[in-house]
């Protein structure tokens, strides 16, 4: 299994290949362009319920942000979605259109690009919003914070294969997220 802790500690960052191997729990989409990628976050957004974690890794201008903006769509909010690469989280409020469950959750859009060593974290407010139980947090650059996430995730691992093509890898850990893929795959495939 390619799990974000094993990765990490073998010193495997995000510009590294995909693993090459895919196990039957994995998923693999590919894009052709920013409005695909936006809505495979639309699918996945509608499916999410509270207290998930999703962590997004692979290279800048992969479109770790537009698979983002296509998420918070599908939970049902209507706000602006930015990268919050500068302030690091952004939060998001379930619109009129979500769920009744993710009616008073919080969605946190938390981008650790520069964020450089493990101790930088400790300020940042990611331990309380990982505490948050109700919320959904989507956390780009997410290997630089490795040994602080839950052992239970869906990873999306994102990688170019051409200048409008990119492969996007679900990787569940845990229960939940393999159930959550594999009804994607269901929905997706039939």
């Amino acid at each position: 299994m390619f799990a974000i802790g094993v990765c990490y500690n073998e010193g495997m960052m995000s510009t590294q290949s995909l693993p090459a191997v895919q196990t039957p729990t994995m998923l693999d989409f590919i894009s052709h362009s920013v409005a695909q990628t936006i809505r495979i976050g639309l699918r996945l957004g509608e499916r999410l319920q509270s207290g998930d974690l999703v962590l997004l890794l692979g290279d800048i201008g992969v479109g770790k942000t537009h698979l983002v903006k296509g998420i918070v769509q599908g939970i049902g909010s209507e706000d602006l979605v930015t990268s919050p690469s500068f302030v690091l989280i952004n939060e998001y409020r379930p619109g009129p259109k979500a769920q009744r469950s993710l009616a008073s959750a919080r969605i946190h859009h938390i981008d650790l690009y520069r964020i450089t060593e493990p101790a930088e974290l400790t300020g940042i407010g990611l331990e309380e919003v990982l505490d948050r139980y109700h919320d959904i947090c989507l956390i780009e650059w997410a290997d630089r914070a490795a040994t602080w996430l839950p052992q239970e995730h869906l990873a999306i691992y994102m990688q170019h294969l051409a200048e409008d093509k990119r492969i996007l890898r679900f990787v569940p850990q845990g229960k939940r997220y393999y159930d959550l893929v594999e009804t994607l795959k269901q929905t997706a495939f039939g």
